[in-house]
Order: structure tokens, then C-alpha cells, then sequence
């Protein structure tokens, strides 16, 4: 069976920067801080990960802090996700619909997100009916240890044996190809988020698309 694992953030959507405005304004709620994560780069990173690099950058100990700032996250997250400037990434619906008439394919979630934040992300647009599982910042903070999570739950979910090398991440982030090629997955990067195609080239990805427009190139590498 083979596993394919999608990023959120650049790759399946734009949330409008709504995940930005909810981590300033959780730090701004608990610790009076103002754009706490400006100058954070946070492309293809955990939640997790962040936050405890915000706390640190405004020396604020992450002590028992970091659960009471994914807390107040959550909470603005599921505000801020509705705005005017979110949208879906060209092509992710067709492609999706492609996947799903695959035989021995399953569909899941490779994210730096916490699971609940995935979840206010998709919802939205709908997407999360397609995805039924994967792996997530909140299981682990660091991004490399994430495809044994989403493995696991999808062999629970289909009762077949899934090798990590025939799994494939797509991802628009070096982090993502590093991610899949630690386990010998194979990466498809698209160049719809901050990273250029030439950029996810150099970073080793398997396949490399501009965005996910042309479905019968995708599904003909699959």
C-alpha cells in the first residue's frame, strides 16, 4: 500500500496569515508582547517548535508556558482562520478527487501543526474529509520524527503493512524533503509556498511541480 502524506501550510492552503495573528495574540494575551514572532521564520516548522523559539527570543521561560500558549492559540486560531484573504492552493481539489479513485492509496496529513490546529485550518474548505489520519507538531516537536506516526496510525486504519519507502510527503519546504529522505520516502515539492522551484530542486526533492495544477503528471509519477 502506498501512503501519501500532504503539508498544509504553502502546499494544501493559505490560511490568510491566520496563524501568525493567533501566536501574537496569544503572547500578547499571556505576557504583553507584541508581534512576538516577527523575524521567526516558521516555514515548514512544528507549532510547537515555534512558540518555544518566541518564548525564547523575548526571554520567557518555556517552564510549563507552552501548553497555556497553544491553549490561548487554539482559541484565537479558530477566529482568525476566517478572513478574506485564505484560500485553497491551485489544483488541490482535483487532485485530491484524482487520488481518491486509486486503488491501495491512502491519503493523510504530514503537518508541523498541532492536530486540533490542523483540523480549524481545513475546516474551512472543507478538506478534512480527506484526510482521515497522519502525523502532527503535536505528536512530536521535531518534523523528522513524524512519518513512523502517521505509518502507524494508517496501518491501524487499513490493517496492511506500509513501508516508509514507498510513503511520499508533498510539501512545499526543504523541511519536508528532509522529513521523507531520513526514512527513504520519496518527496514531491511544490513552489507554492515561500520556497522558489528552484530552491525545493537544489534541496533534493524526488519530483518538483510549480503548483498542483497538472494532475496527470502528478498521478503519472505516482
Amino acid at each position: 500500500m502506498r501512503l501519501i502524506l500532504f503539508d498544509i501550510d504553502g502546499t494544501l492552503i493559505d490560511s490568510g496569515g491566520a496563524g501568525v495573528r493567533a501566536l501574537d495574540l496569544a503572547m500578547k494575551e499571556l505576557f504583553a508582547v507584541e508581534n512576538a514572532f516577527q523575524g521567526i521564520s516558521m516555514a515548514g516548522k512544528t507549532d510547537t517548535q515555534i512558540i518555544r523559539e518566541g518564548l525564547m527570543k523575548h526571554d520567557l521561560s518555556t517552564d510549563g508556558t507552552i501548553d497555556a500558549v497553544i491553549n490561548a492559540y487554539l482559541r484565537y486560531l479558530a477566529q482568525e482562520i476566517n478572513n478574506d484573504r485564505k484560500h485553497v492552493k491551485p489544483g488541490i481539489y482535483e487532485i485530491l478527487v484524482e487520488l481518491q479513485t486509486l486503488s491501495n492509496v491512502g491519503m493523510g496529513l504530514l503537518t508541523g501543526n498541532l492536530e486540533k490546529g490542523a483540523r480549524i485550518k481545513l475546516e474551512p474548505f472543507g478538506l478534512n474529509e480527506y484526510f482521515p489520519s497522519g502525523a502532527f507538531g503535536s505528536d512530536d516537536e521535531n518534523r523528522n520524527n513524524l512519518l513512523p506516526f502517521a505509518v502507524k496510525r494508517f496501518e491501524n486504519i487499513f490493517q496492511k503493512k506500509i513501508e516508509m519507502g514507498k510513503c511520499i510527503i508533498v510539501g512545499d519546504t526543504p523541511r519536508d524533503v528532509e522529513c521523507a529522505h531520513i526514512y527513504g520516502a520519496i518527496c514531491i515539492g511544490v513552489a507554492t509556498g515561500p520556497y522558489s522551484y528552484d530552491v525545493l530542486v537544489e534541496a533534493g526533492a524526488d519530483y518538483v511541480l510549480k503548483d498542483l495544477t497538472g494532475q496527470s503528471a502528478v498521478l503519472q509519477f505516482l
